[in-house]
């Protein structure tokens, strides 16, 4: 990898332009351990701006580790919904049972301590050491990895592990250089990535406090940094939602514990793109007395591995079976966490 002196040269500029410019964001006013690992949670997959309301109202449902230790998990989703990727949810939980169990209820301040916890990797891991604790040990994320490849031309993919560690190593010694500077250096760079050196589109160089040294900006190639492999093609899936009334009451089920959205609220749906007399089939064989069935609307949805393409279907019944909760649409709304997937059909309910 070329040119890494230049993440030295630019550590000062960098921390003096961050102490004028960062912005106020909730996280950013104490150095609590466990206010940083939750917010790093949070903000992965998830602008800032998105974060902030769910931040206050986790921390106010569950302020300790010990109240998130023994969070009700339909609770805990509930609060979680709009964020996504729930398994972080229930990783959260996990590791404050952890943390409660084996360390007297503190997130630890060592760094392979904290790896050794549910849904805590490098990235998070070097966060809460270098935010909470002061501790020179880098925090490598796609924004820190973007600031890097553009200061320097790096030409190396940076989805390979072996690229990742080449900057994280090179980034470790600057830390070590200036040790007392890390929790500044870190949210520095994350503040550089997110606001100024952004992903998808062109970064805001006359912005930048780095744009003198950074040789993409030099060469005038911006965009071309950083070096990614080719995503692989998603998994397209049919599906059919049902949205089953009897009387004022909903039918939902829960998704199984394991799997993608586990644990999860949603509408009766079955794979494959049904018409309506296979609905009425389908929902006959289950044993419901129908008085109407009709399409409502197309939706998608975007996994990271798989894209959804849903077909709705109001159906009225007459009676209640039990392999369904059934419940109110203010209910719905109120208690149950519905992932966005569902977002459209949810829509239907007002």
């Amino acid at each position: 990898m070329n040119h890494m002196n230049l993440l030295f040269e630019a550590a000062t500029p960098l921390l003096y332009w961050y102490a004028a410019s960062a912005r106020d964001l909730p996280w950013r006013r104490d150095r609590d351990p466990y206010h940083i690992w939750i917010s790093e949670i949070m903000l992965q997959q998830t602008r800032a701006e998105a974060v902030k309301p769910y931040f206050s109202a986790f921390l106010e449902a569950f302020p300790t580790p010990e109240a998130l230790a023994l969070a009700d998990d339909d609770v805990l989703n509930k609060i979680w919904q709009g964020l996504g990727y729930y398994s972080r949810a229930r990783n959260l939980k996990r590791a404050a049972q952890e943390i409660v169990s084996l360390y007297g209820g503190k997130v630890p301040d060592d760094y392979r301590q904290l790896l050794s916890l549910p849904g805590i990797g490098a990235y998070t891991a070097g966060a809460i050491s270098s935010i909470a604790f002061g501790r020179p040990i880098p925090a490598v994320d796609g924004n820190v990895l973007r600031v890097v490849t553009r200061l320097t031309v790096t030409e190396d993919d940076i989805t390979t592990q072996t690229t990742k560690d080449r900057i994280t190593q090179a980034l470790s010694e600057v830390y070590r250089r200036i040790p007392e500077e890390s929790a500044n250096l870190t949210q520095a760079l994350m503040e550089l990535g997110a606001t100024v050196c952004v992903p998808n589109g062109t970064p805001h160089c006359g912005d930048c406090p780095l744009a003198e040294m950074c040789l993409a900006h030099r060469y005038e190639n911006e965009t071309a940094y950083p070096k990614k492999a080719p995503k692989r093609a998603r998994v397209i899936s049919d599906r059919t939602v049902l949205l089953i009334r009897c009387e004022d009451r909903f039918a939902i089920q829960k998704r199984p514990e394991k799997g993608l959205l586990s644990g999860l609220w949603e509408f009766p749906n079955v794979e494959g793109c049904l018409g309506t007399s296979d609905v009425e089939e389908w929902l006959c064989s289950l044993g419901l007395q129908l008085t109407a069935v009709e399409q409502t609307r197309r939706a998608k949805h975007i996994f990271t591995h798989i894209e959804w393409h849903m077909t709705g279907y109001r159906c009225d019944v007459l009676n209640t079976i039990k392999t369904y909760t059934w419940a109110t649409a203010e209910e719905i709304f109120e208690r149950y966490s519905v992932p966005s997937a569902f977002r459209a059909f949810l829509q239907l309910l007002q």
